[in-house]
């Protein structure tokens, strides 16, 4: 690799935008698991990550397209209601292999108040996993249940045309768009039920 009294090559994760080894540095030395918070196209990824000499282990991970699979999400799978729902599966299944504390790692994403980022981390809070944080950074308690989209929605319920090519895929699978809120709150308890009924086994 290329080295110079004023130039150095960074290394190839760095190169191709992946990681940012000064950030990475100052998490591992929290000697906490680390939350990692991660959005693609299609799909939200909550992990929970222990870092060793070997490479790092995954002890908990939860998909956004878990909550279509088995909860019967009918919502898209990259807004903030299941980047929230994402963090509080991945929070519960950390509860489970132990694992009370973690740090958010979210990368090279911007910290951008109320991202969903953000809000995969106030579900794992929410789950009962201690991560330490601002409370001015999480998202607002309605745009995470989905109001906002249930609001615009009935602003645009008035141009059908244009009500039907902004939700055609809620549509599709059968859920109104202005009924979000209460399809959460059902999506969410289903997650809750079933993790507070195998403490009680």
């Amino acid at each position: 690799m290329a080295r110079g009294p004023s130039y150095n090559v960074l290394y190839r994760r760095r190169r191709e935008g992946k990681t940012n080894y000064h950030r990475r540095k100052r998490l591992l030395l929290s000697g906490l698991p680390r939350l990692v918070a991660r959005k693609t196209n299609k799909h939200i990824i909550a992990q929970i990550i222990t870092a060793s000499i070997e490479g790092d282990k995954v002890v908990a991970s939860a998909n956004s397209s878990e909550l279509r699979k088995k909860y019967g999400w009918l919502g898209s799978l990259k807004n903030l209601p299941a980047a929230y729902l994402t963090g509080l599966l991945c929070g519960y299944k950390a509860l489970k292999r132990n694992v009370k504390k973690a740090i958010l790692d979210i990368g090279l994403h911007s910290p951008t108040k109320g991202a969903r980022v953000f809000a995969v981390m106030k579900g794992c809070l929410d789950a009962g996993v201690e991560i330490p944080h601002g409370e001015e950074i999480l998202p607002d308690e309605n745009r995470i249940k989905g109001q906002h989209i249930s609001e615009y929605a009935n602003m645009l319920s008035s141009n059908q045309e244009l009500y039907v090519k902004r939700f055609s895929e809620y549509l599709s699978r059968g859920l109104k768009p202005e009924d979000i809120t209460e399809h959460f709150s059902t999506v969410k308890e289903k997650i809750i039920e079933e993790f507070k009924g195998e403490e009680t086994k």
